[in-house]
């Protein structure tokens, strides 16, 4: 436990998350305090604060400067009406993220952090868990961290992990053609360098299409090794939300999960997003978008070119 200026920086789990106490989330907080807040965050992944009642939408998206950048609205998911860049997850409305993901990997420079903040919790279930992936790439052995260190994945928005059940088909799939209204494919390094921390991480999640440069059997195989990897419970914490909550964690180092246990009950959360850049391998070589295609373009004929993940 740490303590600066009544701040508590409490760790949750051995190896990720903390919650942080004795902050009242805003953008004018004092620098040392934003500091303090800041390197707790690098080092634990994911910061919990409970009891934000006082944020809205507007307050909300202005918290990006604590975690140093500008608000970035999803790529292909309209802003929630009347903020320019908040993304809203209803359970009514099939907002169940119920795969483990890194946020918006299928572009570059996908966020740097996320910011959710919850509104309509379950009274039981609904909690969410995050995996840290610096401890993963770690837990590997030397000969499968020298194989991971090589290779190159593709990733696509054509999976649509924002999903219901209950419902309707017309929904789901209103949806499904909302998310991916331009299909995005990006290369990115399966491992790549933290750029604040210096650390290695698995860069997976369910947004990877393939392994690159290995027959398809071989891709699904290694895939599935190294993401075991990241969401084995060790590397993990689970958060078991509250109104008013607000979690932030390190898009760069971390894949999250939102459990759908909770059923019919009612469950909304909001999230804006900090503006990141493309990720680096330990080779030095950049993440690359190599193809946009708008729904237009699919529509006559190219939907075969962006594969479910």
């Amino acid at each position: 436990m740490a303590s600066t200026h009544n701040i508590e920086i409490i760790p949750v789990g051995g190896r990720i998350g903390a919650e942080v106490r004795g902050v009242k989330l805003s953008a004018d907080l004092p620098a040392d305090v934003k500091q303090t807040i800041y390197s707790a965050w690098l080092r634990h992944k994911v910061l919990f604060f409970r009891g934000q009642d006082h944020l809205d939408d507007a307050s909300q998206e202005t918290l990006t400067g604590l975690f140093g950048s500008d608000p970035v609205a999803h790529p292909t998911v309209p802003s929630r009406e009347g903020t320019s860049f908040i993304t809203e997850l209803d359970s009514k409305y099939g907002g169940r993220a119920n795969s483990w993901h890194t946020d918006v990997t299928f572009v570059d420079a996908y966020p740097k952090a996320s910011i959710l903040r919850a509104l309509v919790v379950p009274p039981a279930g609904g909690d969410t868990t995050w995996a840290n992936t610096a401890t993963a790439y770690q837990d590997l052995t030397p000969e499968l961290r020298a194989l991971a260190d090589q290779l190159w994945a593709l990733h696509t928005n054509d999976y649509d992990y924002i999903q219901n059940r209950e419902t309707s088909e017309a929904e789901r799939q209103r949806y499904h053609e909302q998310f991916t209204s331009t299909a995005y494919e990006t290369e990115h390094p399966v491992v790549h360098v933290h750029p604040e921390t210096g650390e290695r991480h698995l860069l997976l999640g369910h947004f990877v299409k393939k392994i690159l440069g290995v027959p398809p059997a071989d891709s699904a195989r290694i895939f599935q090794l190294l993401q075991d990897h990241v969401t084995r419970l060790e590397n993990t914490v689970r958060w078991r939300w509250q109104p008013g909550d607000v979690a932030v964690w390190d898009n760069r180092a971390t894949q999250h999960y939102a459990i759908n246990d909770y059923g019919d009950q009612h469950r909304v959360v909001r999230r804006v997003t900090v503006n990141g850049t493309a990720p680096v391998s330990i080779q030095g070589k950049q993440s690359q978008t190599k193809k946009v295609v708008p729904r237009v373009a699919l529509s006559r004929g190219e939907a075969g070119s962006v594969a479910r993940a």
